[in-house]
């Protein structure tokens, strides 16, 4: 069995004191950065400085989701800065074929982020060309809202049609209300990476949290 990807979200976390905060999450595998611009979103967050600061001090896949408009214009900064992969938001780019390529041959790894009401078929003739899908689970902008049930059904079209297309290494990303009440049936719909703020941000033990989501909430023994 693959191993299940946790990707904790630094959204929550302790601003002030981010290299202490990185610290505590290092059993994990990715760190979620979510950038936001507060056009695209309604709230603001930290740009390629904060990427570029970070990557200093973990050695963690850092993973960049771009929730702003007009992506292309930011995306070769984020690289520099050290991003290992780049998500846009399907919502935001007109000219998506060319900003995945962008990416690409800029030598980071490139996804595509829906939001809850975009429909996933969109993404049929240009699947092949992604690292990753990101199925976001919330409304984008903020930490710590419910997972939408529907988000089940989108992710289970993605691991079809990837299996269907031979797309063995895709990675499908969930982002919106991932804890311990809904990482299972997330898991068993075919994701491959947990996005986990509050669940592992607010847990008093964040190692053992990000242990649990790993496993599906099995109890440890």
């Amino acid at each position: 069995m693959t191993k299940m990807k946790i990707a904790p979200s630094i959204l929550t976390a302790d601003f002030s004191n981010l290299r202490s905060e990185l610290e505590t999450i290092q059993s994990a595998d990715w760190l979620h950065l979510d950038v936001m611009d507060g056009h695209f979103v309604p709230n603001i967050t930290f740009g390629p400085k904060m990427v570029a600061d970070l990557s200093q001090y973990t050695d963690l896949v850092l993973d960049v989701h771009l929730m702003i408009s007009e992506p292309e214009k930011y995306i070769a900064d984020f690289v520099k800065a050290g991003a290992d992969y780049v998500t846009v938001h399907q919502e935001t780019s007109v000219h998506l074929h060319r900003i995945i390529h962008m990416i690409k041959d800029l030598g980071a790894k490139a996804g595509v982020a829906l939001n809850p009401a975009t429909p996933v078929y969109t993404l049929e003739h240009i699947l092949s060309d992604l690292d990753m899908v990101l199925i976001m689970s919330v409304n984008p902008g903020f930490g710590g809202q419910s997972f939408i049930p529907s988000s089940l059904d989108k992710i289970r079209w993605v691991h079809e049609k990837s299996q269907q297309l031979g797309l063995t290494d895709l990675e499908i990303q969930v982002d919106g209300g991932v804890n311990l009440k809904t990482a299972k049936a997330v898991i068993d719909a075919g994701a491959t990476c947990l996005v986990a703020g509050s669940a592992v941000i607010s847990a008093a033990d964040r190692a053992k949290a990000i242990y649990l989501l790993r496993n599906a909430g099995v109890e440890l023994v």
